[in-house]
């Protein structure tokens, strides 16, 4: 794992337009002092946590203010095919302001997120069947998936701001941050000329004590109760946005599958 963070870092590192922030969830602030890089990242460090329970409470919209965008990226991600500033470029010019490198690579992905060989960039895909209520939904559009998402600062104020204090694994803001932006069909894209691969390591495996269920199977329930949890406050959250300005509430407006 070091290795891989050591390649993601430097990619950042080797220009001056970025600030690079670890969040460590092992306490083991220390063992990173072998690279030469420690010393000039910020290190943020919190046993037991997840990567969007440290956002939430250190990458506030107004702290990061200052950054066109901001990077929320996974450790467990092959970047030996990405180049940081290159993809800026892109994103500008093609005015993404929620986005994330393609996925290149065996194993299960959204569509939406796999790496296209021939285009520069893509905003749309067809989906498995029944997948998707409509073409311009997540995830056949307006989709990035919470592994290595990059908002503007503008769509991570709005992003920030749905990320819940007590569900810390982010599950189903992937099909909800396309309110963040308008409309997210033409502002949200997957950029297949710069592209990653996801190594899938479980990093949250043995984070909890003896007495606490953390295999796999324990987590990705926890993932999809907290995925639950969202989609209904969410839920509530848009009826009472109807109610108060007077507009019918359609009587389907989900986007969310499972699988």
């Amino acid at each position: 794992m070091k290795n891989n963070v050591n390649n993601a870092v430097k990619k950042f590192a080797s220009s001056n337009n970025f600030t690079i922030v670890l969040f460590h969830y092992d306490g083991n602030v220390n063992g990173w002092d072998e690279f030469d890089w420690s010393k000039d990242v910020i290190h943020i460090t919190a046993r037991k946590q997840t990567k969007w329970w440290f956002a939430k409470r250190f990458l506030h919209p107004d702290i990061v203010a200052p950054y066109e965008y901001i990077f929320i990226w996974d450790e467990d991600l092959g970047v030996d095919n990405f180049d940081a500033e290159e993809y800026i470029k892109i994103v500008r010019k093609h005015g993404l302001e929620i986005s994330q490198p393609a996925v290149d690579g065996q194993g299960f992905q959204w569509r939406m997120t796999e790496r296209k060989r021939d285009q520069e960039i893509h905003k749309q895909v067809q989906e498995r069947e029944n997948w998707c209520t409509s073409p311009q939904l997540p995830p056949c559009a307006g989709f990035v998936e919470i592994m290595a998402p990059v908002f503007t600062r503008n769509a991570w104020r709005c992003a920030w701001h749905m990320i819940q204090n007590d569900l810390v694994h982010g599950w189903g803001l992937d099909f909800n941050v396309r309110r963040c932006v308008e409309p997210g069909h033409e502002k949200m894209g997957v950029v297949d000329a710069q592209w990653i691969k996801h190594h899938a390591i479980p990093t949250l495996l043995n984070q909890g004590q003896q007495n606490e269920n953390t295999s796999s199977t324990a987590i990705r329930t926890r993932c999809r109760l907290e995925w639950k949890m969202f989609d209904e406050r969410v839920a509530e959250a848009e009826k009472a946005y109807y109610q108060l300005m007077g507009i019918p509430y359609p009587s389907s407006n989900s986007t969310n599958t499972t699988n």
